[in-house]
């Protein structure tokens, strides 16, 4: 069942003015009720988002539409007489910003879309900091709390899924991206804002996430779900193939660094916590295999690995 609620969208200007404390709590409510929001005013410039956009869908059209269409061919998809549940319905590019860029690695990219790519990459990064920050000051822990937690020896790992979702003949037998909720940190997605296909799950409703023109939309990924003790939620989304259009995704995520150790804030834990502590990259390890499943048996599985290092560590390096 799908639903119209009124999803969450924050004028992030306001928290310079005497309407910060109601822009705080609608930050709050939707961490703890929704798990996503969507930012305006949030102080990216337009015009580089323009362009990014328009860059974008001309690196699709000219070197990866192509591809794609071979792809359907070699899986048997371009014909789609029967549901498929084990592929996803989309076009992708990768592009790592931290500990290392690999936008010079990229082949295909033109010149500009790389710098606009990299100054869009470096002020996500800014503004996901920012972020981190504002959820520091609603849980009531100190300020640079998340970021120092993410760091890990090395600093954070950012990196952004450019994707598109082309026009599918059938959407009714394939997913764009099948559901899931993220493994990482703080999401920050630049959507298409003609072509609709995002939806979360709320309270076993799938609501569709509103693509409003140069809005920035936020999601909580698994990491923030354990360090804020399950306060906030990780949120189950999926992207649905439409029949027409080309449906644009910029979605970069603001990570732990591979060696941080992940656990529950003790300052938002009253006795015992149900969530593990992990490094990062190990849970990463187990997502990669599991990543369209319920994120709750992937905490107990991290949470018994943590028990058996408690009672074996040396055992418990022989396995990993």
């Amino acid at each position: 069942m799908e639903k119209n609620i009124k999803f969450p969208v924050i004028d992030l200007s306001k928290l310079n003015g005497k309407e910060r404390d109601q822009t705080m709590a609608l930050i709050e409510d939707a961490c703890q009720n929704w798990g996503f929001f969507e930012l305006v005013n949030h102080g990216l410039p337009y015009d580089l988002m323009d362009n990014i956009e328009r860059m974008t869908k001309e690196h699709y059209k000219k070197h990866m539409e192509q591809k794609f269409k071979e792809m359907l061919r070699s899986k048997g998809l371009d014909t789609l007489e029967t549901e498929v549940q084990d592929i996803d319905w989309e076009s992708t590019l990768y592009l790592r910003h931290l500990p290392q860029s690999n936008l010079y690695d990229i082949p295909d990219m033109s010149n500009e879309y790389r710098l606009a790519m990299k100054e869009f990459g470096k002020r996500l990064e800014n503004l996901a900091e920012e972020l981190l920050d504002l959820l520091c000051e609603n849980l009531g822990l100190e300020k640079g709390y998340l970021k120092k937690v993410f760091h890990g020896t090395t600093g954070p790992t950012f990196a952004t899924k450019v994707s598109n979702y082309p026009p599918c003949p059938k959407p009714e037998m394939i997913k764009g991206l099948r559901a899931h909720t993220d493994a990482g940190g703080l999401i920050l997605l630049f959507q298409d804002d003609k072509v609709s296909g995002l939806q979360l799950l709320k309270d076993g409703d799938w609501v569709d996430v509103p693509p409003l023109k140069h809005s920035i939309v936020i999601n909580l990924g698994d990491q923030l779900e354990v360090i804020t003790n399950g306060k906030y939620k990780s949120v189950m989304h999926r992207v649905m193939t439409q029949k027409e259009g080309n449906r644009m995704s910029i979605a970069s995520f603001y990570n732990p660094g591979s060696d941080a150790e992940i656990s529950p804030a003790t300052s938002l834990v009253d006795k015992d916590s149900k969530y593990p502590s992990f490094v990062f990259d190990d849970y990463m390890k187990l997502y990669a295999g599991l990543k369209f499943q319920p994120k709750e048996p992937r905490f107990e599985a991290m949470k018994n690995a943590e028990a058996a290092a408690d009672l074996n560590p040396v055992a418990a390096v022989e396995t990993f």
